[in-house]
């Protein structure tokens, strides 16, 4: 498997940075990775069409059984990424033309909208803006993208009451020859994969993914996949859930794999194979059950090749949602879980067999109500940009939350 830095030597690496305050981490390279691309011996999962329960069949459907415990406006342009904690992770507007976007969180607790990143650190020439975020209530991930090259760079932070805290730690950086990573925070882990450019020189190389813990001076390369990453991983409890592709003499395959953060990734916790050549928009697990996107209609493969999603495993059988997915899953594991559709969200209780509606805010259609949550919480939470009923144009971002517990 590929360990070497895309866009610079391991040498100029190691020497650090010029940049104050910001501390450059390498790469563990005396332990090989965890998950090798070949690691899996299993068949792919076929089933027949009807293999599934179908909730809007089968299912009730109830009033919601959950009452709004939180509600809050935002400036118009904020957007919230998933998160595990108290704080979310924020991309927000920024205060001038060179910096257009601002690195912030959001406080399900308070309300507080706090900045962390309100500028790039980077220094290597002009033309730098935050790309993306990630944070739980511990630690704080965001990559700085260039505009004109598109260079990236992956730092990471200590996270204090929402607040930047200690130094920067330069996580990874690469050329444009990488896709700017697919990332997760958890605690104080920090997980990302490192994907080639499907149009770049490096194209045929493997994806890697690598996990740090706060204060580390190295990261370790956990796992491999045979070409690109299915999907973006998704921490759900003490778990995280990745897409590698497998290699099979069969056909392109995505395992749907679980891991135990617990243990850095050292072990897997279940595993899917979807059958050839299908995709999937989005998976996670929640308690002992997978959660499983499909966006298209495959012209194999059974049901996991119909658009969908699927609820369950192997061992118990699956249940079906068959409405195109938008968005990532969260619930709990008692058996509730949050499916967005194209304008409202699925409420599923599997342990009553129903299922509720929770619509969009009013005026919201033009552009969507997405989730901050993603896998096991016991809140939910949700969020709209708004159009302003006189003018008719955009003009607040609304934050909703429901308790679960």
């Amino acid at each position: 498997m590929t360990k070497k830095y895309a866009g610079i030597t391991r040498r100029s690496f190691l020497k650090g940075t010029a940049t104050a305050g910001v501390v450059a981490v390498s790469l563990n390279t005396l332990v090989g990775c965890k998950h090798p691309a070949d690691d899996t011996n299993k068949a792919p999962t076929v089933l027949d069409d009807n293999a599934a329960t179908s909730i809007l069949d089968e299912y009730k459907e109830v009033d919601l059984p959950y009452a709004q415990s939180g509600s809050w406006s935002l400036p118009l342009g904020t957007v919230i990424h998933t998160g595990e904690g108290s704080w979310l992770p924020v991309m927000a507007t920024g205060d001038t033309a060179t910096q257009p976007i601002k690195g912030s969180v959001f406080s399900t607790a308070s309300g507080n909208l706090s900045d962390v990143v309100p500028k790039c650190i980077t220094t290597d020439g002009s033309g730098w803006v935050v790309y993306d975020v990630a944070c739980s209530d511990s630690a704080y991930a965001w990559v700085e993208l260039n505009l004109i090259t598109r260079a990236w760079v992956l730092y990471a932070s200590k996270l204090e009451g929402g607040a930047f805290a200690g130094s920067a730690s330069k996580l990874w950086e690469a050329d444009d020859s990488y896709d700017p990573p697919q990332m997760a925070v958890s605690g104080t882990k920090v997980f990302w994969q490192v994907i080639p450019s499907a149009s770049g020189k490096h194209s045929a190389e493997n994806s890697n993914g690598y996990l740090w813990n706060l204060g580390d001076s190295q990261a370790t390369s956990v796992v491999e996949s045979a070409g690109r990453f299915g999907m973006a991983p998704s921490v759900s409890g003490s778990t995280i859930t990745l897409v590698p592709r497998v290699s099979s003499k069969q056909g392109v395959l995505y395992g749907v794999t679980t891991y135990d953060l617990s243990n850095d990734l050292s072990s897997q916790v279940d595993q899917l194979i979807l059958p050839v050549g299908v995709k999937p928009f989005y998976a996670t697990r929640i308690g002992d059950t997978f959660v499983i996107s499909i966006e298209a209609n495959y012209n194999s493969g059974g049901l996991l090749g119909k658009m969908g999603t699927y609820i369950g495993n192997n061992s118990n059988g699956f249940i079906a949602l068959s409405r195109e997915p938008a968005a990532v899953v969260s619930g709990t594991e008692a058996g509730v879980y949050f499916i967005k559709s194209k304008a409202s969200y699925f409420v599923v209780d599997t342990a009553a067999k129903t299922y509720a509606i929770l619509p969009a805010n009013d005026r919201a259609l033009d552009y969507g109500e997405y989730p901050a949550r993603d896998g096991v919480t016991n809140e939910f939470v949700t969020y709209s940009t708004i159009k302003n009923k006189g003018t008719g144009y955009p003009s607040v971002v609304i934050v909703r939350s429901f308790a679960l517990s």
